[in-house]
This record gives structure tokens, sequence and C-alpha cells, in this order.
């Protein structure tokens, strides 16, 4: 019986904003507009630090790899929830959603690990600068991002076969605008208590252990700045840091507000703003956030744009 009623659900319905009537219209419009600029500024990103021979270093690397990641991300979620806000019928196959799950865990948990590697990256910079490009080699770099999307995805697959390993027999409805964890595991209906402990352990695992791997390299950075003589120099080396700094307490507090819980505390209205915040919202701050504070890639901007406009007339 349990396997017949598990394959009657073809389809979940995300009630997501269906409850805001015309104001979906108006949502459509604001999120296509973070939408498209979220790409164009990660596209920009990418092809500076693609162009620009001064920022093919491993911390734009880094930054490139994790600007690709954010596109991919939000690519996932973000179509789709357009989509939907049209629709009045806001659905998605069982295996659309499986998919979706998939491809959120796995290039969120590779974010989450590429920002500890970042957090890495400057530790080296500013403790060890002597060694930085001895320590932090080409090869390295590859290794370590090469690292964060393998464990990533791994994670990601352990997370699918969790949740849907669960019986789906009591509703098809989705409390939410995409398919996150808890909104579909609470549809099943058997005991998932056992599985939810385990996603609560993987959540731990990707979450706390690289914020605290980022919180001992800072401790070790302001250590280091904090004895350096001249403010100037201390401000600048304060400076290649506070980048970093912003987008770690935005994505580790959001992210950790999520799922560094229990699936009953599971709040749809909250949860939901929040939800809104760590798939339209952040993947535009980090291209922001860098371009606005780094000198070094405002510099960069500014010479690309240079060399490929249009020659002017005479």
């Amino acid at each position: 019986m349990t396997g017949d009623n598990q394959s009657m659900i073809i389809e979940f319905i995300l009630v997501g904003f269906s409850n805001l009537g015309d104001l979906q219209i108006l949502l459509f419009f604001i999120f296509l507009l973070v939408y498209l600029t979220t790409l164009m500024a990660n596209t920009t990103i990418m092809t500076v630090i693609r162009l620009d021979r001064a920022l093919h270093t491993p911390m734009y690397f880094f930054l490139f790899v994790l600007s690709c990641s954010e596109t991919c991300y939000t690519l996932v979620i973000v179509p789709k929830m357009l989509t939907n806000l049209l629709s009045s019928n806001p659905t998605i196959s069982y295996y659309g959603c499986a998919a979706q799950l998939y491809f959120f865990v796995g290039l969120a948990c590779t974010n989450c690990f590429l920002i500890a590697v970042m957090g890495y990256d400057r530790y080296v910079a500013i403790c060890n600068p002597l060694n930085y490009m001895l320590i932090v080699s080409r090869m390295t770099c590859t290794l370590l991002v090469l690292v964060s999307g393998f464990c990533g995805f791994l994670i990601s697959v352990v997370v699918n076969i969790l949740v849907f390993s669960v019986p789906f027999c009591a509703s098809n409805r989705i409390n939410h605008f995409f398919c996150d964890i808890s909104p579909v595991i609470k549809l099943g209906c058997t005991d998932t208590n056992l599985k939810e402990m385990v996603i609560f352990f993987l959540s731990i695992l990707v979450l706390l252990v690289p914020f605290v791997l980022i919180f001992i390299s800072y401790v070790f950075i302001v250590s280091t700045i904090l004895k350096i003589s001249s403010l100037e120099g201390q401000r600048k080396a304060f400076a290649t840091c506070a980048s970093h700094l912003t987008v770690v307490i935005v994505h580790y507090g959001c992210a950790s507000f999520i799922y560094l819980r229990p699936t009953s505390l599971y709040s749809s209205d909250k949860d939901l703003l929040v939800a809104v915040t760590y798939t339209v919202i952040t993947p535009l701050l980090n291209p922001l956030v860098y371009t606005l504070r780094n000198k070094e890639v405002k510099v960069a901007l500014r010479k690309v744009l240079n060399r490929y406009s249009l020659p002017k007339t005479i």
C-alpha cells in the first residue's frame, strides 16, 4: 500500500507565494530584475577576472569559481520560481523536484566549502606572505576547488537518498517556492526522525565546521594585522578581508538559521523570507561586495571597459 501511494505522486504543488494574490505579479518583476542583475554582475566578475592578467591570482581564481557556482545556483531555483509566480497551477514533477534538490544542495554545500577555502587563502596571504605563491599554488587551488565540489555533491547524493526514500502518501503540497529539504521531508507519512538526524549532522558538517575553520583563520589574521606598526598597512590588510568577511556573515547566517534546527521548528512564513534572501539576494550580494569594496576589481573593470569600448569617432 505504501509503495502504491508513493507511486501515485507524480508531481508536487509549490504553494510558495500563492496566498499573496495579485502581489505575485509585483514579486515577479522584482525577482526578475534582481535575477537579471545577478546574472550580469556575476558574468561581469568572471569576465574581468578572465581578461585581466593582474587578477590571475589564487584569491580571484576562487572568486571566479564562486561566481560561476552562484550563477548555476540561481539557475536551479529562480527560473522555476518566476514561472510559478505567473502560473495558476505552480507545480513541479517528482523527478524535477529531486533534481532541483540535488543541484541546490550540491551547489550550496560547494559554496560553503569554497568560502572556507577563500578564508584559508586570506590566512596564508596575510600570515605567511613570503610563501604565499608556494603554498597556494595553481595545482593546490585546482585541487581545493575539485575537493569542494566533490564533497558538496557527495553530500547532496546522501541528502537526496534520505529525502526521496520517504513514502509520500499524505499530501503533495510543498509549503515553499522550491524543493527544499524540510518542506519536502515533512510530507512523508512515515517516521523520519532518524533521517532528519542524519541530515542535521550533515548540516553541522557543512556549516559549522567550515565556519569554525574560518573563525580560527581570522583569529590568526587579526593577530597578525595588529602586529603591523603602520596604520596604513593595517587598513590595507583589513581591506583585503572585508569583502570575504561580509559574505561569510550573510551566507552562514542565513543558512544556519534554516538548517541548524529540527524540522519540527520549520515556520513557513518566516523561513520563506529567509529562503528568498539566500536564493535571490545573496547571489547578488557576492559580486556587488567584491566589486564595490575591492579596489583591484574596480581598476580591472575600468581597464577592460576601456579596452573593449567602441572607438571614438573623430
